[in-house]
């Protein structure tokens, strides 16, 4: 999957190992951004940015307290991932900060006198155009020796800019104007080396909106405007490989389990078996993760079914779409997508078995056993197992919980494990 909206000199042009992990990136990037039906007058899209807020400290702590944990679907001030690796003494650490910067899009009718007043809705050349918030991505990227992060803590400045951009529309009848108020940010990087077996590490890179122009009484669309939303973070290098917060080795253990992340969670990024990258997300994700082979494109909610949602899609009216696509270009994206896909594309969303794995015979059958055939599925007669588990992670001082891996389904998820 490519992102039309990524810039040139972003992750993909970056030439890194951070590609590896993009796709799984992006859909963390733009989770929620917009919800079906994908109009401005839903319900849905009237609240939206829900994942990796990190706005104004002064507004964040009057509208608070904000429990510590790993949980990003706070709005919280600051993130921070902490996580072990190995390394020689050569190592370089490479940090990339990603976010959405949020961007008014206002819609000016010009009158005779040439003057352009806000409205609402306005139609230029047979296409509609409405006021709607949208989003700008960023990326902030830092590359430091880890002896210089043992030696003392390194910041950066990942904050971006405000600005403002007109775009007139056909036949002179108004114009779009694009705003974006300054966000302010920093990242802190630091490193220590621990007891323990090899050459063992724990980073920790954490970042803070330093904005102080939003009062803490402000209404939560002013704070939006100048934060962070869906703050992600990408952690590679050379001459160094990190170990699972998932599930550590035994041997360091206890070491993961000191590690505190606060409104995010490191998980091992890259293809099966690789311990290069690392992507610390605010939505909790596995060892691994990778969008699934079957999903043509983003939805904004890989907590639904890809079938489902295009088959809504499809079924939405020729007036609600024409209102979607003047919503947002994403919008319309999907609804070209949708409205152009191959058959054989969309039987793929049908589902996918992931394994053939034989259930396990019982070693000596009574008539207590139970009964396979109620809840174990088969598939031509050979039973598809269901009960396999993956430890997981769900706070960083407690003990690893076992979840269901998803071996057979009706339908998918967009993302889905390793």
């Amino acid at each position: 999957m490519s992102d039309p909206d990524r810039r040139p000199g972003s992750t993909r042009d970056a030439g890194c190992a951070f590609e590896e992990a993009c796709a799984v990136a992006d859909a963390v990037l733009y989770e929620g951004y917009l919800l079906y039906p994908y109009r401005k007058s839903s319900p849905k899209n009237r609240v939206r940015w829900q994942f990796g807020i990190l706005a104004p400290r002064a507004w964040a702590e009057a509208n608070g307290p904000v429990a510590p944990g790993v949980s990003g679907s706070v709005e919280s001030w600051q993130q921070q991932t902490e996580c072990l690796l190995r390394a020689d003494a050569e190592a370089v650490v490479r940090v990339r900060v990603r976010y959405l910067q949020m961007q008014d899009r206002s819609v000016e009718r010009r009158d005779p006198q040439g003057r352009c007043t806000p409205v609402d809705s306005l139609e230029a050349a047979g296409v509609r155009h409405l006021a709607f918030d949208e989003a700008v991505p960023r990326e902030s990227d830092v590359v430091v020796p880890l002896a210089q992060l043992l030696a003392e803590d390194r910041e950066f400045d990942c904050g971006a800019p405000g600005g403002e951009d007109t775009e007139d529309l056909p036949g002179g009848v108004g114009r779009l104007v694009r705003r974006r108020r300054p966000v302010e940010a920093r990242t802190t990087l630091r490193a220590e080396r621990l007891a323990g077996p090899g050459s063992l590490y724990r980073l920790r890179v954490r970042t803070e909106n330093t904005g102080r122009s939003t009062r803490a009484g402000a209404p939560r669309d002013e704070a939006l405007r100048h934060a962070l939303i869906s703050a992600h973070t990408f952690i590679g290098g050379e001459g160094l490989s990190f170990l699972s917060s998932v599930d550590p080795p035994d041997e360091v253990a206890a070491q993961v389990r000191d590690c505190r992340n606060l409104h995010t969670f490191p998980v091992l990024a890259g293809p099966e078996g690789s311990d290069t990258l690392v992507l610390s997300s605010p939505i909790i994700l596995p060892d691994h993760p990778q969008v699934a082979p079957e999903s043509p494109g983003d939805l904004h909610d890989a907590a639904e079914i890809d079938e489902i949602l295009t088959l809504r899609t499809l079924l939405l009216t020729d007036d609600e779409k024409r209102e979607a696509r003047a919503t947002d270009s994403r919008a319309a994206r999907i609804l070209d997508r949708v409205e152009t896909m191959p058959p054989e594309v969309f039987a793929r969303l049908h589902g996918a078995i992931r394994s053939l794995t034989p259930s396990a015979a019982p070693v000596c059958p009574s008539a207590d056993a139970p009964d396979r055939s109620v809840g174990s599925p088969e598939l031509d007669g050979v039973p598809v197992a269901v009960g396999g588990v993956r430890t997981s992670a769900a706070e960083p001082d407690t003990q690893a919980a076992a979840v269901p891996d998803q071996e057979g389904c009706h339908g998918r998820h967009r993302v889905a494990e390793a």
